[in-house]
């Protein structure tokens, strides 16, 4: 279940776990369309391009364009994945779209040269147990979680620029603390043991470390930072990153975290910390937990999908069988604003239930006041201030 707004045109477009895609007007609740073959299995997430062209990705391992001036029939259908397609993202300055699956690849597909049989792409990267994969919104970073705890941030993103193993300098695995000051030290394996956080000794081993893609003078283009980010209450019991969001400003990651025995969920802001390199292929960007809160242990193995509200002042969270509207103060401040000292609880600043059933993912409209949620049985509700 996942839900895409587009922003100049009113529709809210709704992927559904079977092979269907919904449209819906958001202002009027008015159903426009449904897309009842869309994909051959689950569809799981929609992103939209332009005023009228959007793509949806499936467990069937394909990618489909669309137009919304003639949904009859798909735009193209892109293969090039061997497992679920769980994400897409797109470059607005290149117009490459950018998608990864549960195959562990990210695949860059080359839109300016679409045509009925598809789009050139190339593999860019890949690594084990892939969860999740977003660009910041100035397409300078690539982030990455996995169901094994870690976190990957590619620097100086160049999507034309294919990576294969060991072409790329890789910045070694540590910790993220809430301290201003983060740890450089090593990070060991984390032991993780259900089925949704598969055991892995790191998402790049060693061995691919190429010494001779170490070049002087700072880091080069897509360099790789691994990092395990520090979880409130985890004790060392290991974590799933179930979902990953950037902050619209580019300020900062939302982190949706799940312990190995599935006993509790943490949402996490991490505030992105930057600075030059210490040394040459030193990291220059590390993560500083700011603001965490924990979460309804309901729904157990579902991923629920949380979001930033337009301007980032607000996230709106899956909590059980409704919504949790938080903040990082009781004022809506902005992040920059109030960055604590150590990390702090995230303030609830409404909660919102109107389902009979497990939230699994909610979104912010980017031009109106208003938010949908989706749930477990199918349904979506919509939510408006009254004045």
């Amino acid at each position: 279940f996942f839900l895409a707004l587009l922003p100049c045109r009113s529709v809210l477009t709704v992927a559904c776990e079977q092979t269907e895609v919904l449209l819906f007007d958001p202002i009027s609740s008015k159903h426009i369309k449904t897309l009842s073959e869309a994909h051959e299995d689950c569809v799981n997430n929609i992103r939209f391009l332009d005023n009228r062209l959007f793509a949806t990705c499936s467990d069937d391992t394909t990618i489909a364009l669309w137009d919304l001036r003639k949904l009859n029939t798909k735009v193209c259908t892109l293969h090039g994945h061997t497992s679920w397609v769980k994400n897409i993202e797109y470059d607005t300055n290149t117009r490459l779209l950018v998608t990864s699956g549960f195959d562990g690849n990210v695949i860059i597909w080359d839109t300016n040269r679409c045509t009925e049989d598809g789009c050139p792409h190339k593999k860019f990267f890949h690594t084990r147990f892939l969860m999740r994969m977003r660009l910041t919104p100035d397409c300078s970073k690539m982030l990455i979680s996995t169901s094994s705890g870690y976190l990957l941030i590619l620097h100086d993103l160049d999507l034309n620029k294919s990576l294969e193993v060991g072409s790329y300098p890789i910045l070694r695995a540590r910790r993220t603390t809430s301290s201003s000051g983060s740890s450089s030290g090593s990070s060991g394996p984390r032991a993780v043991g259900s089925p949704c956080h598969q055991n892995d000794s790191g998402p790049l081993s060693e061995k691919h470390m190429s010494r001779s893609s170490q070049r002087e003078g700072g880091s080069p283009r897509n360099s790789l930072e691994v990092l395990t980010p520090e979880v409130p209450g985890e004790r060392d019991r290991g974590n799933c990153i179930t979902s990953l969001q950037l902050h619209p400003k580019g300020w900062a990651t939302l982190l949706r975290c799940s312990s190995n025995t599935d006993d509790q969920e943490w949402t996490c802001v991490y505030e992105f910390q930057e600075g030059a390199p210490v040394r040459p292929v030193s990291p220059r960007c590390s993560l500083r937990l700011t603001h965490c809160i924990e979460e309804a242990n309901v729904g157990r193995g579902y991923i629920k999908e949380l979001c930033f509200s337009p301007d980032g002042r607000m996230i709106s969270s899956p909590h059980g069988f409704g919504i949790r509207l938080l903040g990082f103060d009781a004022y809506c401040s902005e992040l920059v604003d109030c960055l604590p000292k150590e990390a702090s609880p995230l303030k609830e600043i409404r909660s919102l239930y109107s389902h009979n059933d497990v939230v699994l993912t909610t979104k912010f409209s980017p031009t109106h006041c208003q938010i949908a949620s989706g749930c477990l049985s199918g349904r979506v509700s919509l939510y408006q201030p009254k004045f």
